[in-house]
């Protein structure tokens, strides 16, 4: 397994590099986010451990620019911003889990082995609630286990979050669920923060299962709760 390291604190990034080796893993290092991203382009990793705050680019941005490239390497976010709007930028940006400084090695290392094994984890959890590791919904085939949406000839890859969440709302299917429900079960956030962060979310799954992303039928807005699943035409 080959892993980048995004990482300014060289100390940290040296302990971090030493540790993951002593593990068996492959691990690169880049100071800071332009070196990152050129990395990501000539060179194809198993996950990135990103640090946010870098030189050039920070890494939000970072996480961000995989995305919109179609890269969906598992990142493990590294942060002293632990605040719950940080966590949850973080997310939005596109990230799969975050720990904030200072951390435990153990921790970081079960944290890693984690995301390296988020496969094996889905097809736990399915089985778990029973929702199928492929669905069929308006048309669109998810793939739970390998986190990919297919939709005619176009293969659209998840991440980790957005999966966590339709299946979240496919669990309460035809329950109004609320954005601090959300927060709480699938972010796994319990504090007081602005939950409008779940919204866009919202916007992303809507543009991929909805043939009229404006006019929701599937994942419905329930004003004043939040939202509702739907979908007649699945299986």
């Amino acid at each position: 397994m080959r892993i980048l390291i995004v990482e300014d604190e060289q100390h940290l990034a040296d302990g971090l590099r030493f540790n993951m080796e002593a593990e068996g893993y492959e691990a690169e290092v880049a100071a800071d986010g332009d070196v990152a991203l050129e990395k990501l382009n000539r060179t194809i990793f198993d996950a990135v451990v990103l640090d946010v705050m870098l030189p050039t680019v920070d890494g939000f941005e970072v996480a961000r620019t995989m995305r919109a490239a179609g890269d969906y390497t598992p990142i493990l976010m590294l942060t002293a911003r632990g605040r719950p709007e940080d966590v949850l930028q973080g997310f939005e940006a596109g990230t799969d889990d975050y720990l904030a400084k200072p951390f435990d090695l153990n921790i970081f290392l079960a944290r890693l082995n984690g995301l390296l094994r988020r496969r094996e984890w889905f097809r736990d959890e399915t089985k778990k609630t029973g929702v199928g590791s492929v669905m069929t919904i308006n048309g669109r085939t998810i793939d739970f286990e390998n986190l990919e949406l297919r939709n005619r000839d176009e293969l659209v890859p998840l991440t980790l979050m957005e999966t966590k969440l339709l299946q979240y709302l496919i669990d309460n299917e035809g329950r109004p669920v609320s954005r601090k429900a959300i927060l709480e079960e699938v972010w796994h956030l319990q504090e007081d923060t602005d939950t409008r962060a779940i919204d866009n979310f919202i916007v992303r799954l809507r543009r991929l299962l909805e043939d009229e992303p404006n006019n929701p039928q599937i994942v419905q807005t329930v004003r004043g709760v939040g939202y509702r699943f739907v979908a007649e035409n699945r299986s």
